[in-house]
């Protein structure tokens, strides 16, 4: 009998704490409830969509009515004669931004590390994070300032004052690989930088301290110290980036060129071609297994990349 009105008084104690906690972070859950009402309405509700990826679409029957086609969309993607383009595209350019974004990023918040005045700071800060806040729509019309063939400031402003010929831009794949690496780097490694940065100023200052007292050079700080503290952020945010190795900037690959179809060979990549599919096509079907094989590839390239570091290192992994 006194067990079970322990249990209760027990029970009953954990649903007063429970309540009071309740109240007490009560107005931090209302300023979370539009954010999370955004996430199940723009991130979750869609995801029922998914079924599309495996029926023949109809606009007259919809979604439900649809006939099941089983894996043909699959099929039909991984049997495209532009198959091999996309998937390579898609990865070899993820792997370049990765690679190279990662690099430059540490290179430009070490930088800003040894800018000494704040101000200077917060000024170079806020330079290097504006292409990360310009609309994809607004950096094209940006770089077809440049590579316009007509009056384009690279060929009417330095190659035919230098007697040279100019650059059909928009009609020559081969310099694409350059130029939309040069972008991406451009808008991206601003607010990388700043990632980067945050973590550098949090690091215990005692360390570089020590190391100016034993008369170790920056550069030495900086392999020494810095560097190998800054290890766990680069291990994570590179398996998070691993997530959407299979998925690409749509913006970048889509309106940077300015859809000309002269450079497909080398702006395809799974978010195009399944664009391409749903607005030139009308299949539905095709580019919803697109996004799904995406979804599913980034998923399992995580899980599979966090397990590798967990194995490796522990206090590095994700999760």
């Amino acid at each position: 009998m006194s067990k079970n009105i322990g249990t209760t008084q027990r029970k009953a104690a954990s649903k007063k704490q429970t309540l009071r906690k309740l109240r007490k972070y009560a107005p931090l859950y209302l300023c979370a409830l539009p954010g999370f009402l955004y996430l199940i309405i723009n991130n979750y509700l869609p995801m029922g969509g998914l079924i599309l990826a495996f029926k023949k679409y109809s606009f007259a029957k919809g979604i439900i009515k649809s006939p099941w086609n089983g894996l043909s969309n699959f099929t039909y993607l991984f049997g495209s004669k532009w198959a091999k383009i996309m998937f390579r595209n898609t990865i070899g350019y993820n792997i370049l931004f990765l690679s190279l974004g990662t690099v430059f990023a540490i290179f430009v918040a070490i930088l800003l590390n040894e800018v000494r005045k704040k101000t200077a700071q917060q000024v170079y800060q806020t330079t290097i994070l504006i292409p990360h806040l310009v609309s994809t729509v607004l950096i094209g019309y940006l770089v077809y300032a440049f590579l316009s063939s007509t009056n384009g400031f690279v060929n009417k402003g330095i190659l035919e004052p230098l007697g040279k010929e100019g650059v059909q831009w928009y009609t020559e794949a081969k310099y694409w690989p350059f130029i939309l690496t040069i972008v991406q780097l451009w808008r991206s490694f601003g607010f990388q930088s700043i990632v980067y940065f945050a973590t550098i100023i949090g690091f215990d200052k005692t360390y570089y301290e020590a190391a100016v007292v034993d008369g170790a050079t920056t550069w030495q700080q900086i392999t020494r110290i810095t560097l190998p503290l800054l290890k766990p952020t680069v291990i994570i945010l590179t398996i998070m980036a691993l997530g959407r190795m299979f998925a690409s900037d749509f913006g970048l690959f889509y309106q940077v060129p300015m859809r000309s179809g002269l450079l497909s060979s080398v702006t395809d990549t799974i978010d195009v071609f399944g664009y391409k599919g749903l607005t030139q096509l009308n299949d539905v079907g095709r580019a919803s297994a697109a996004g799904f094989l995406q979804s599913v590839l980034g998923f399992v390239l995580v899980l599979t990349a966090n397990f590798i570091v967990r194995k490796v290192d522990e206090d590095s992994a994700l999760f």
